[in-house]
């Protein structure tokens, strides 16, 4: 028995040891990877860090390195188009999520009674997500152009009073933007919730129409219950986009009249690249890293806690 046990010791440890084929093997995903998550980690988290170094330094043209503490945090919070610029993100944001919630959520349930012409109707609905922010925010440039667009066209019909000129007055330019990011967004949001009333068990829809529900209280009880999952992943996907939204403002009003419409995205780029103030701008964009963070974590921790219970 000592015998055989040490002629096994051998043959186990020889064929412990890997080949050079087999390391390379081994080794070879990560040799791959390893320059793009260097290039990530320098691109992306490396300018994170360097922003957030810049704004607590008083740079103006060129990034320096006199350290003021958070007193650019505090030009902020003093500085009266910051927070025009943050109410306008309220207001934008609030409404942009929930008018692409509710128009989404309603077209995906049209869609879903298996309609003729689903398939070019759906078309339809996705195809403004495949332009730009640039494009949309030109189009709608000109169809709410009160000389050139609805009203324009409503007057030219005999309708001599009709009033529609939201992009030029200051009260009224933040919800020109909702207008436009709604178009775009709200069928990319239908695509989410049409996929997710395609998840839903039959048997549970036709359990309920056996006790006697009726249609409504059935997508109101049973169904979209159900879709909070795609709910919640909706509500981050749009507010990431508010956040971060520039393009849309920059073609469709500039962030006028005036700044009445600026987001925080424009003020930033304003004040960091034309007004030449590195220091205020930087700060300005780790408030909005902020806002971002806010939003995935809370998204993070809830996929985490969910893979660990389920």
């Amino acid at each position: 028995m000592s015998l055989s046990r040490w002629a096994a010791k051998p043959a186990a440890a020889s064929g412990s040891r890997r080949s050079p084929s087999g390391l390379l093997q081994a080794w070879l995903p990560k040799l791959v990877l390893a320059p793009s998550i260097a290039i990530s980690l320098f691109f992306v988290y490396g300018f994170m860090l360097w922003t957030f170094i810049l704004s607590l330094t008083g740079s103006r043209m060129l990034p320096s390195y006199d350290f003021v503490g958070f007193a650019q945090y505090a030009r902020l919070m003093a500085n009266d188009r910051w927070w025009v610029a943050s109410s306008n993100l309220v207001i934008f944001g609030g409404l942009f999520v929930a008018i692409c919630l509710a128009l989404g959520l309603l077209l995906a349930i049209l869609l879903d009674q298996r309609i003729r012409q689903e398939g070019a109707l759906r078309t339809v609905y996705l195809y403004p997500m495949a332009l730009s922010f640039i494009v949309t925010g030109v189009v709608w440039k000109w169809l709410l152009n009160p000389g050139l667009g609805i009203q324009a066209m409503v007057r030219g019909w005999g309708f001599e009073n009709f009033r529609f000129d939201w992009l030029v007055d200051p009260d009224m330019a933040v919800y020109t933007l909702v207008i436009a990011a709604v178009w775009q967004a709200s069928g990319f949001v239908m695509a989410l919730f049409l996929a997710g009333l395609r998840g839903i068990d039959d048997s549970i829809l036709k359990a309920a129409q056996l006790d006697g529900a009726s249609l409504p209280s059935i997508y109101w009880r049973v169904v979209i219950p159900c879709l909070r999952p795609v709910v919640f992943s909706a509500v981050m996907i749009l507010s990431h986009i508010a956040i971060k939204s520039f393009d849309l403002v920059v073609a469709l009003t500039g962030g006028g009249p005036g700044y009445a419409s600026d987001l925080p995205a424009t003020f930033m780029y304003a004040h960091a690249f034309t007004r030449a103030q590195i220091g205020l701008g930087s700060a300005s964009a780790m408030l909005m890293l902020g806002g971002v963070l806010a939003i995935l974590i809370p998204y993070l921790y809830s996929e985490l806690r969910n893979r660990r219970h389920g």
